[in-house]
């Protein structure tokens, strides 16, 4: 089985998980989350197959987050305006994104990543 890891290749938990996937043979391919960002017809799709809320997609620790005020405005926001907020850039999605056959998740969590892959 081969997923998609979206990165941003300065982070380093992206590099925690890039590394995590190569130990445990998981074959993948990368995508640059800030040079190729998500559509918002990608995100909704991913939201969608997660079974996530929302604000799971949302990078809360980032600088354009605190920028844009994003703690008070996403509460008031629909779905719809989120993942268009999100597809102008990258950097406001939470990564990495791992997307599999049958599954979506965002951050790093070994465990979570252990049971979707199977391993």
């Amino acid at each position: 089985m081969s997923v998609l890891l979206l990165e941003y290749p300065k982070c380093s938990t992206c590099k925690r998980a890039k590394a995590w996937l190569s130990e445990h043979g998981v074959a993948f391919d990368t995508r640059h989350i800030a040079e190729e960002n998500p559509g918002s017809s990608e995100l909704s799709q991913w939201h969608k197959r997660s079974g996530l809320g929302i604000r799971r997609f949302v990078n809360t620790s980032g600088m354009k987050y605190r920028e844009l005020g994003l703690k008070d405005k996403l509460p008031k926001m629909t779905e719809e305006e989120i993942y268009a907020l999100l597809a102008t850039d990258g950097m406001l999605v939470k990564r990495p994104v791992l997307v599999g056959g049958d599954f979506v998740l965002t951050g790093f969590k070994e465990a979570e990543w252990k049971e979707k892959l199977k391993l």
